[in-house]
């Protein structure tokens, strides 16, 4: 029971981060895009947990990386948790925004979001038993479509002088997680959890 702590930090996060938003912001719609901007902001650090986290420990095994491999599918859950704040975040300021966004601009998040739900109906050892092969197939593909989802949102951020500093930060720490990734395939350690 322990374990599930990652899941309940991902929506604790995530609604303080609503709060600050609509807390600070000077209109209705600046406080909803501040929301949004943060949940999604705090949502990040915890998806790039659960992206790395068996990672980690192939590439250094301790303590800390073998716990958070054990507890991936908990952080995978605090995610969800997390960015179900951030879509209604989102959905108010869209919705509040008087410029309206294009369909095309709405698909890469909308295919990301669909992965999400899909993941977190699926993360119990029941689904991976009725799934079998195609279990390893789902969240291997969504958790990759999640990554290109948030390195392409903070890359775009890179041009604009105001959001420079932002779309630099999160963009390496997306590039240096997917390295990571890439050099656990060279040192697999399968890890044996109870």
């Amino acid at each position: 029971m322990a374990r599930k702590w990652p899941t309940a930090f991902g929506l604790v996060a995530a609604l303080l981060a609503l709060a600050a938003g609509l807390q600070l912001g000077g209109s209705t719609l600046e406080q909803w895009q501040l929301a949004a901007r943060w949940t999604a902001r705090v949502g990040f650090p915890i998806f790039l947990a659960t992206y790395l986290a068996s990672s980690l420990y192939s590439v250094y095994p301790a303590p800390w990386s073998r716990a958070l491999a054990r507890d991936r599918r908990w952080w995978g859950l605090g995610f969800a948790a997390s960015h179900t704040v951030h879509l209604v975040a989102l959905i108010m300021a869209t919705t509040l925004n008087p410029e309206p966004r294009t369909i095309a601009s709405l698909i890469p998040g909308s295919i990301a979001y669909v992965f999400i739900l899909l993941m977190a109906l699926t993360s119990s050892k029941t689904a991976m038993r009725t799934l079998g092969r195609n279990w390893k197939r789902l969240h291997s593909t969504g958790i990759h479509v999640i990554w290109v989802t948030f390195t392409l949102a903070y890359a775009k951020r890179i041009p604009m002088p105001e959001t420079r500093a932002i779309g630099i930060t999160m963009t390496t720490l997306a590039i240096a997680a997917l390295v990571i990734r890439l050099a656990a395939r060279r040192n697999r350690v399968v890890p044996a959890f109870a």
